[in-house]
């Protein structure tokens, strides 16, 4: 019988006021593919950091073996040493130092003398670049990749330190279909070099197509594991749906819920008109990121933008947003029949628009601060009382939505950057849903969220929905356009190429209007 290359045995992990991981158990053998799945917050990131020496060793209860020997990691760079090396959802490149030079940070070839090699450096970094697929030169600034290429170059910097095993923590969440596939067929090429990967992703149909094992983890513990194919070259086994109901526990009869229509007095009338909207590139002026869009939300209704990466989305809706992009050209935006200018944030949140930004760590939330100052920064004149913050409002207020939204954290004084991805869009979403706004723009809402917890915001968005909010909703994702809109515009090349309603959108019909090209 083969070796494993890993065994963790009964990992157990507590923090303060939660058990993140009790009695863990995972192998995984040579150049195998091994995937973890859970819902947000069942412990599988918390399990890589243990494995990879971010919660050091003492800090948890348990063993570790590593190709057959005992290992107690006090650090990551112990674990690299090892060859174990951890991609992390957030990339640790530096954008202004170039490829090579991110390649090996840290790890820098020297001459005899003690300097650095740079000849040495661009022809090792060249040759791991052809390693991993991408045709950029060595020199390249990091800043001008895409983060698919960027993820290619995090790969190219795993392989320069001899990794035996990769451990890559949602890699494709950010990517489009095109980068994906890229990196998905890298993966298998590093199998078949006989390198062991470990994949946490959330996108089920990735996992059946390129894992070897799936092991299932559900409120810190281990549930199952199960084979996805009887060999690498066999067609998946294991359904979506069977790994759904080890996740969650149950089955998830239903991906989406049942769209509840608003039928108010102003059920037929437009909440948001935007009308000739164009916005230049905030550096290179001479290009427009928004052409000339036009578009519509009615109160009660959901409608969908898609587009390709670059096609556009984001952008119009920073630049709607308080012109938060770009620089504006021209263009004019209506709530509820009154024109409003809205040049700074503040002023779009007072004409009733609210934003839910795709970069939630960045952009969304205050990561140091807790729960409950989070959800109240938005509304805090609404919470004054003799000119100050009432405490005790802005308390129930977060304890309200800690509990309607399922948000998983002993208290409301829960440290955001603690919280799992899934319970950090929850609180984004609290925040600006006790707002009250009257337009609700959502970019990516369940990006890097399990299914359970991508049901809950599904369900939450759906009840904006009928009672009135107008929700503009951006998604990558077109099966979840289809399950969630009433209409869906799409983009390309910062114009809009078609208005496709509910009953003629097909992942097909989108797919080519989003890829016409600008005429």
């Amino acid at each position: 019988m083969t070796r494993p290359v890993l065994e963790m045995r009964d990992i157990t992990k507590t923090f303060p006021g939660v058990k993140a991981l009790s009695e863990v158990n995972l192998t995984v053998g040579p150049g195998e593919i091994h995937a973890i799945c859970g819902e947000n917050g069942a412990g599988k990131s918390t399990l890589m950091k243990v494995l990879s020496g971010v919660h050091e060793h003492g800090t948890y209860e348990g063993e570790i073996s590593f190709e057959g020997e005992p290992v107690a990691f006090g650090d990551i760079r112990a674990s690299e040493q090892r060859g174990i090396v951890i991609i992390h959802q957030e990339l640790a490149l530096i954008p202004y130092l170039s490829v090579a030079e991110n390649i090996f940070l840290g790890n820098e070839q020297t001459s005899a003398r003690g300097f650095i090699d740079w000849q040495g450096t661009l022809r090792k970094a060249a040759a791991l670049l052809a390693q991993v697929g991408l045709r950029e030169q060595p020199q390249t600034p990091v800043s001008a990749l895409s983060v698919g290429k960027q993820q290619l170059v995090e790969i190219a910097k795993a392989l320069s330190k001899e990794v035996k095993l990769l451990i890559l923590d949602e890699p494709t969440a950010a990517l489009n279909d095109e980068d994906s596939a890229t990196l998905l067929d890298l993966i298998l090429t590093l199998r078949e070099q006989g390198i062991a990967s470990i994949i946490i992703s959330h996108k089920l149909g990735e996992i059946r197509r390129i894992a070897d094992t799936v092991t299932i983890l559900r409120d810190g513990r281990t549930i199952e594991t199960l084979t996805v194919r009887e060999t690498p070259e066999s067609e998946p086994q294991l359904s979506e749906d069977r790994i759904i109901r080890g996740m969650v526990g149950r089955d998830l009869d239903r991906r989406f819920p049942d769209r509840t229509h608003y039928e108010g007095e102003d059920a037929e009338k437009v909440a948001l008109e935007v009308g000739g909207w164009t916005v230049r590139h905030p550096t290179d002026h001479q290009r427009l990121v928004v052409d000339d869009v036009s578009l519509n939300v009615r109160h009660g209704e959901i409608v969908g933008i898609a587009g390709l990466m670059g096609a556009g989305r984001t952008e119009l809706a920073m630049s709607v947003f308080g012109r938060s992009y770009g620089q504006y050209v021209g263009g004019t935006l209506t709530v509820e029949g009154r024109e409003v200018t809205a040049k700074t944030v503040p002023a779009a949140v007072d004409a009733g628009i609210a934003y839910v930004t795709e970069d939630r760590k960045q952009y969304g939330l205050n990561l140091i601060d807790n729960i409950n100052r989070n959800i109240s920064l938005p509304s805090l004149p609404g919470m004054r009382r003799h000119g100050v913050v009432d405490e005790h409002h802005e308390r129930s207020v977060a304890e309200r939505y800690r509990t309607s939204m399922n948000i998983k954290a002993p208290t409301v004084f829960e440290q955001v950057g603690r919280l799992s991805g899934g319970n950090q869009q929850k609180v984004v979403l609290s925040k600006w849903i006790h707002a009250d706004p009257r337009v609700l723009i959502l970019d990516e809402p369940t990006r890097g969220i399990d299914v359970g917890a991508k049901f809950e915001i599904y369900s939450v968005i759906d009840e904006l929905a009928s009672q009135g909010k107008a929700v503009l909703f951006i998604s990558s994702e077109l099966p979840e356009l289809l399950g969630m809109c009433d209409r869906i515009y799409t983009m390309a090349e910062g114009r809009l190429t078609g208005e496709i309603t509910r009953a003629d959108a097909t992942q097909e019909v989108l797919m080519r209007h989003m890829t016409q090209n600008r005429s």
